[in-house]
C-alpha cells in the first residue's frame, strides 16, 4: 500500500535527526556514538561522523584521530593549509574508490563555517556528508497568481541526476559554493536550470528567509551510495511571481520538463511522496507563508513551523 504523507510527515522525512528537547535519551545515545569533526584552532564541533566512515578513511599525518575520545581533527594553522590537507585526503580517497558517495564528485567546494562566521575549511561537495558538516543552498518557487489561487512551476529531475533522480523538484534550486552569495546563486541557477532572464530574477525575486533541517541520508538521496550519512542543511528561500505567459525551459539537462501545477495537484504530489525531500519542505514553507496552511486547518501547525527552522547543532554562516 502506498504511503500517504501529511505536512508533518514531509517535514520529518527531511528533519530526521532527534531533538535533545523532546527525545533526550535517543539524542544522547546517537550523539555519543558519532565522532566529532574539528579543525585546528577552533574548539567548536563542526560535524558528526559515522564510526564506519572514520574507520575506513586512510588518514594521513595531516589528521589527528582519537578513537577513545571519538574526535577527528584536521590540522593546519591557516585556511590554505587546511584546504590543502583536506583536498589531498579526499583526492586519495576518490582514487581509492572505496566510498560510493565520492562517485558523484563535483569539483565544487562547500564552505565550513566557524562560530565567528569565518570559513574554516572548504570541502568537496560530494564529500560533505562524510564529515556531517552544515551545507547551504538556495530554493526559488516561481508561481502564477490566478483567480482560483496559486499555480507553481514544477520541474521533474532528470533520471541521470546523481541525487533524487526522477523526482519532482522546486522551480529552481542549487548548492551555494565557496565564495558565492545566496542571491547571486539563485539568479545563476534560475538562468542555468530554467532559462529565466537574469535581469527579471534580479529585479523581482524576493528573499523569504530560510529553512533548516538535519537530514540522515537514505537511498533516495543517491541510489547505490552510503546511507545513514548526516546532512544538516540551511536553504535560503525565494519567491518569484511570474506572468501567465512565461514558461520555464530546461537549460542544463538537470530537469526533464516543467509543469504548472495548481494547489490540488501540488498537494496530491506531496501526499504521494513525489517531491525531493527538501523541496517538499520548501513547498510546505511556501504554503505557511502564503496562508495556505493555517493553524485552523493544520493540527500540527506549531511543530511544523518550528521544525522548518531548526537550530542546528553546529556553527552556521
Amino acid at each position: 500500500m502506498a504511503t500517504t504523507y501529511t505536512n508533518l510527515d514531509l517535514v520529518k522525512q527531511c528533519d530526521k535527526f532527534p531533538y535533545a528537547q523532546t527525545e533526550p535519551e535517543t539524542y544522547a545515545r546517537e550523539v555519543s556514538a558519532f565522532y566529532k569533526f574539528y579543525v585546528q584552532g577552533c574548539s567548536s564541533v563542526l560535524g558528526f561522523m559515522l564510526p564506519s566512515i572514520v574507520q575506513d578513511v586512510q588518514w594521513s599525518s595531516a589528521w589527528k584521530v582519537d578513537h577513545q575520545r571519538k574526535t577527528v581533527l584536521l590540522c593546519g594553522a591557516t585556511l590554505r593549509e587546511r584546504d590543502e590537507n583536506m583536498a589531498q585526503t579526499l583526492a586519495a580517497e576518490r582514487q581509492r574508490s572505496h566510498f560510493k558517495v565520492l562517485t558523484g564528485w563535483r569539483d565544487e567546494l562547500y564552505p565550513v563555517y566557524g562560530p565567528d562566521h569565518d570559513v574554516l575549511v572548504n570541502v568537496e561537495r560530494a564529500a560533505s556528508p562524510l564529515f556531517g558538516v552544515v551545507t547551504y543552498g538556495v530554493q526559488m518557487t516561481a508561481y502564477v497568481k490566478t483567480d482560483s489561487g496559486f499555480q507553481v512551476w514544477v520541474p521533474r529531475r532528470a533520471a541521470t541526476k546523481q541525487t533524487y533522480p526522477g523526482m519532482l523538484d522546486n522551480t529552481v534550486g542549487g548548492g551555494i559554493s565557496s565564495g558565492d552569495a545566496p542571491f547571486a546563486s539563485v539568479v545563476r541557477e534560475a538562468v542555468e536550470e530554467a532559462s529565466f532572464p537574469a535581469d527579471y530574477v534580479a529585479r523581482n525575486a524576493r528573499c523569504c528567509g530560510f529553512v533548516s533541517y538535519f537530514d540522515v541520508r537514505d537511498q533516495r538521496a543517491a541510489p547505490g551510495t552510503e546511507t545513514g550519512l548526516l546532512q544538516p542543511e540551511c536553504m535560503y528561500v525565494y519567491d518569484l511571481e511570474v506572468p501567465p505567459d512565461f514558461v520555464p525551459r530546461p537549460n542544463d539537462n538537470e530537469a526533464e520538463d516543467f509543469r504548472l501545477l495548481g494547489l490540488p495537484e501540488l498537494r496530491a504530489a506531496l501526499r504521494n511522496g513525489e517531491f525531493k525531500t527538501n523541496c517538499a519542505l520548501v513547498l510546505v514553507d511556501f504554503f505557511v507563508r502564503h496562508g495556505i496552511v493555517t493553524p485552523e486547518a493544520e493540527r500540527d501547525y506549531v511543530e511544523i513551523v518550528a521544525r522548518l527552522h531548526r537550530r542546528l547543532e553546529f556553527p552556521c554562516a
